[in-house]
């Protein structure tokens, strides 16, 4: 009696605190979840994110990343748009920025509330805690599903029945022992539409993710040349991508997020790419300061630029992409290359004839050597 009344009482304060999901889970029986993710990572699925594989021990269990932990809670943030952000893929003259980084960085948003109720916690019973925020080698979505607050969908992505696909997670490990395990079973039944969705098919089966073909990962974890076959698949998507998230049918039940600091920042909203192909390395630095997408760097989100330059069809853009031809960068010369050729192929052999003998960069030689065959 006496714990369900201090649950109580946490979740009273974390809904103070602005969290919308509440839910706790003891750490037991998380072998399931363990097998996926060592399965995942012998698929090479994880591509170059090379921190999952060296920290896939300790990603396995939680107890792995701290030994005194027992319980979890998991606080959720809904951040739900207000309209289907599918439709924002036909602006193809303007960049599409994924839902959840149009705002500033959510990490430190999120981490400031959490450690506040940690403290709470530790005020009203002699305990243990530590905050984890979607930077450490922690499980959150299969900790979430068993707290209660929802279930990995076919997408591999936690589905909430109050919100939908939008939810930031946090989680708070504690060496109190909680009795509950409240966890939900699948709600997707035959449903497939986050599978069908997929522009690159990386949805390669149900609950199953190659990562390597999602343009989530290709836009911002992927740090070289992307691959041909899935530049005109990405559109005019420069920093993630909500498809698979936006077509869920369980969206019809998400709410509008409530907490002034996620509000939106309007320039991030479908901005016009021309503005970008503008931007020195400085201007990059300035126009994206607290938010997720500075993490990319400049000569990525460049790269991701260009290839929505290169799908918008717009000639206007031309002037814009030469001058990227003469980047110091061969990620942004090779894009820019590719741009030119979509845009403006008798542009583009005439500058293959000036510039193909001088580079030396083997990506950027292949742009070249290979744009006619597009």
């Amino acid at each position: 009696m006496y714990q369900k009344h201090f649950i109580e009482e946490i979740k009273t304060k974390s809904a103070e605190l602005g969290f919308d999901e509440f839910g706790i889970t003891n750490l037991e029986n998380f072998e399931f979840n363990s097998s996926k993710i060592k399965e995942f990572i012998n698929n090479n699925y994880h591509g170059e994110m090379h921190w999952m594989k060296d920290k896939l021990e300790i990603r396995s269990d939680p107890k792995n990343i701290w030994s005194k932990a027992k319980s979890a809670i998991v606080l959720g943030i809904n951040y739900g748009p207000t309209n289907n952000p599918l439709k924002d893929l036909k602006k193809v003259k303007r960049g599409y920025i994924s839902i959840y980084s149009r705002r500033k960085d959510y990490h430190k948003i999120i981490k400031s509330k959490l450690k506040v109720l940690a403290r709470y916690i530790q005020k009203i019973e002699s305990s243990q805690v530590k905050v984890f925020v979607d930077t450490a080698p922690l499980m959150e979505k299969p900790l979430a599903s068993s707290a209660g607050l929802g279930w990995q969908g076919k997408h591999t992505n936690l589905v909430s029945r109050n919100y939908g696909s939008w939810l930031f997670l946090g989680i708070i490990l504690t060496n109190i022992y909680f009795r509950n395990e409240t966890k939900i079973k699948s709600n997707c039944g035959t449903c497939s539409k986050c599978i069908e969705v997929c522009p690159t098919q990386a949805i390669i089966k149900p609950y199953s993710l190659d990562a390597r073909r999602c343009i989530s990962y290709l836009t911002i974890e992927h740090k070289t040349h992307i691959q041909k076959d899935f530049r005109k698949k990405i559109g005019n998507r420069i920093f993630g991508c909500d498809d698979c998230l936006a077509v869920c049918p369980w969206n019809k039940f998400a709410k509008k997020y409530s907490d002034i600091k996620l509000s939106y920042i309007k320039k991030l909203d479908m901005p016009n790419l021309k503005t970008f192909l503008s931007f020195s390395e400085n201007d990059f630095i300035v126009y994206f300061i607290g938010t997720p997408i500075r993490r990319l760097g400049y000569n990525r989100f460049m790269r991701n630029v260009l290839i929505a330059v290169a799908n918008s069809k717009d000639l206007s853009l031309i002037d814009y992409v030469l001058k990227k031809l003469d980047s110091r960068n061969e990620l942004i010369r090779a894009m820019a290359v590719w741009a030119l050729f979509c845009l403006n192929k008798s542009r583009f052999f005439l500058e293959k004839k000036k510039r193909l003998d001088l580079e030396e960069f083997y990506y950027v030689r292949q742009e070249w050597l290979n744009g006619e065959y597009n």
